[in-house]
């Protein structure tokens, strides 16, 4: 079935003159195929008259208009976002005693599907025209498994708690962290302390950071006794040891009988978290489909390798493969630069890092818990802060990209113009603004972009200036999962390629996996010290981590991704007696 989508936030009638109406060939020949809405003065287009000739998709200067087909067997076309908008087709299946994963890019309504399931959201079927009661919606659903969940959900048999995905609406909150606790249930102290967040008790809510926000968030669904928990996103902002913990923490919620719903980017983490998973495909802001449910292993490899069997559906073009063995990647002896022993005191915080040398044409992954000096290393590298009252001067161009994006007054093509006389050239096209999904966002204010458009346009900016060695603090933030192995590709060539370096904060061990050939670790106490010493070959660097983090890896026998083994499993027992933490 065709459909016509109009992203209202790019569409700008009133400096292109509604183009799109002017240069359709069914309107020129009298047909009314694109009308506008009086009210906001954007264009509607009739579906049921459109051609599918894409003109308009093409002429759109702004990139806002969608025009396709939508699979057959999509299944319930579940919600749409009014006229022209967005499309959900199928729900996730709930499953008691289980976690359920939903895995997919950005943009393909995953966040849609836990808010109807978990009755944030009325579903309206795609029915504009009125709203529906329950009863026809739930009649929809006959023959589905959904359907008795819709039902009981209606009638009060099922309570759901919902872990949004954006924890920063928690700050807004009035009160200290305490209140806020105490108010949820008691017993909540044991789940404090583990989490970390006696230490924030007294705090105000608006002074929380966002990993503390985000544990927080995900204590206050796990205090609350009820039968659906939904977790959107709950690894974001958190280290790897708080991603594993609070990883623990919720399937302790599925061996009580409960059942759990997980939208997750990180692939390892989702491994690690569910039984199920559901695949969300479809076109990014068109339309989305939820697959059926699959074994976990078999629903990750199939993602990775773009095909899904069962339905046979592409998911994209080429599969994506990691390395069987540590791979050896690290060849050049040509040193880039040296950086010497580095020391900063704060009040109440101390950080030492040994000196060390980077060579041409390798990226360093730097890995850590949080709080523990790595962004602070990474600042004094690039010169914004001081060595113990002296300036590092590395003798070398660089480029660093900040963990914390601030949105300025600029478009994103003026940005790129600014850093990149290449803009316009082929090469520029295909290396970095097809790949990073950057053509549609050129005109667009950067004060108008999400989280994850913002990240990708400062990786364009960072990545497309003209210098020796590029520090890249947590890029994997906001990126769905394959963005992150996009990014993780677009350096990996650049540096290989143009004998370029690279520094890299990340706690996405996938993406830290696919791009590093070196790695330094940070350990110490959150908050009080940190330290690290230099860049260390990957196995040596992973094995050191894990075994810090008290986690060992295996291979996935298809794809060779890093899986997490469950704790006390033959696999973590034989590679614990062997010192192996990483590569079996």
């Amino acid at each position: 079935m065709r459909i016509a989508i109009i992203d209202r936030g790019k569409c700008r009638p009133k400096i292109c003159g509604l183009l799109c109406q002017r240069v359709c060939p069914r309107v020129r020949s009298g047909d009314e195929t694109i009308t506008v809405d009086e009210a906001s003065g954007k264009p509607i287009i009739q579906e049921d008259l459109c051609a599918g000739c894409g003109i308009c998709v093409n002429k759109c200067p702004f990139g806002a208009i969608i025009i396709t087909n939508t699979p057959e067997g999509a299944g319930v076309l579940t919600h749409q976002y009014g006229k022209n908008g967005f499309r959900l087709y199928g729900l996730p299946i709930p499953r008691a005693g289980s976690v359920v994963g939903i895995i997919g890019a950005n943009g393909m309504g995953k966040s849609t599907a836990i808010k109807i399931l978990s009755g944030q959201l009325k579903p309206n079927l795609g029915r504009l025209d009125k709203e529906l009661g329950w009863e026809e919606i739930i009649e929809q659903y006959r023959g589905n498994e959904v359907q008795e969940h819709l039902r009981r959900l209606l009638a009060g048999e099922v309570k759901a708690v919902y872990k949004p995905q954006y924890v920063d609406s928690l700050a807004k909150i009035n009160g200290k962290v305490k209140e806020v606790l105490s108010g949820i249930s008691e017993g909540w102290e044991d789940l404090v302390r583990e989490f970390g967040l006696d230490k924030i008790l007294e705090r105000d809510m608006a002074s929380l950071s966002g990993g503390e926000l985000q544990r927080l968030a995900i204590a206050i669904a796990l205090l609350k006794d009820v039968d659906l928990y939904f977790f959107d996103e709950p690894s974001s902002y958190l280290d790897v040891s708080e991603r594993f913990k609070a990883a623990k923490r919720i399937r302790r919620l599925a061996e009580k009988g409960k059942s759990v719903i997980v939208v997750e980017h990180d692939l390892v983490v989702l491994d690690y978290l569910s039984d199920y998973v559901h695949i969300a495909f479809g076109e990014k802001a068109a339309f989305g489909v939820l697959s059926h449910l699959k074994n976990t292993r078999v629903g990750i490899n199939e993602y990775l390798a773009g095909w899904m069997r069962s339905e046979n559906v592409r998911l994209r073009m080429g599969e994506i493969r990691f390395e069987e063995q540590a791979p050896d990647r690290f060849k050049s002896r040509d040193i880039l630069f040296e950086y010497p022993k580095i020391r900063k005191r704060y009040d109440g915080f101390r950080l030492s890092v040994d000196g060390g040398a980077i060579h041409r044409g390798i990226v360093v992954g730097i890995v850590g818990p949080n709080a523990t000096g790595k962004t602070t290393m990474m600042k004094i590298l690039v010169g914004e802060v001081d060595n113990d009252g002296d300036k590092i001067d590395l003798g070398i161009k660089l480029s660093y990209k900040a963990q914390y994006l601030r949105p300025i007054d600029k478009t994103v093509r003026e940005i790129l113009m600014g850093v990149t006389k290449d803009l316009y050239k082929s090469h520029y096209k295909t290396g970095v603004l097809e790949p990073l999904e950057l053509e549609g966002l050129l005109d667009h204010n950067t004060e108008e972009l999400s989280g994850g458009e913002l990240q990708r346009v400062a990786i364009a900016e960072c990545l497309s200036r003209e210098t020796d060695v590029y520090f890249l603090d947590e890029p994997s933030a906001y990126l769905d999962v394959e963005q992150r192995l996009v990014v993780a590709k677009m350096i990996r060539r650049k540096m290989e390629n143009e004998k370029k370096s690279a520094m890299i904060i990340d706690h996405d061990i996938t993406f830290i996996d696919y791009v590093s050939d070196k790695l330094m670790v940070f350990s110490g106490e959150p908050g009080i010290c940190g330290q690290a010493g230099a860049p260390l070959d990957l196995r040596e660097g992973m094995n050191t981590f894990l075994e810090e983090m008290d986690i060992t890896f295996r291979r996935d026998e298809e794809s060779k991704r890093p899986r997490a083994n469950k704790p006390g499993s033959q696999k973590d027992r034989e590679q614990r007696e062997r010192g192996e933490y990483y590569y079996s």
